[in-house]
């Protein structure tokens, strides 16, 4: 199973839904007996979903922001 410095590091493939099946598995597992853990995942879905929010795909977006951060926000957003 893994731990939950492991389930920090794979949130994001997770979320983007690449991980393989028994990463997958093993992931869900820990969920399933770690509250910590449980309640990180809904406060990082849903700094994804307010940062969606906030940042509409047809706003101008300043040009200090880093483009790979502007992506990984569209990102997110599409696999909602």
């Amino acid at each position: 199973m893994l731990t939950c410095r492991e389930l920090f590091e794979f949130l994001h493939d997770y979320l983007a839904r690449d991980l393989s099946l028994a990463q997958r598995a093993s992931f869900e597992l820990h969920l399933t007996v770690c509250k910590h853990c449980r309640e990180y995942l809904a406060t990082y879905k849903k700094t994804i979903d307010l940062t969606c929010a906030a940042c509409e795909p047809d706003d101008d977006v300043p040009e200090d922001v880093p483009e790979d951060l502007v992506q990984a926000i569209l990102n997110a957003r599409r696999s909602k």
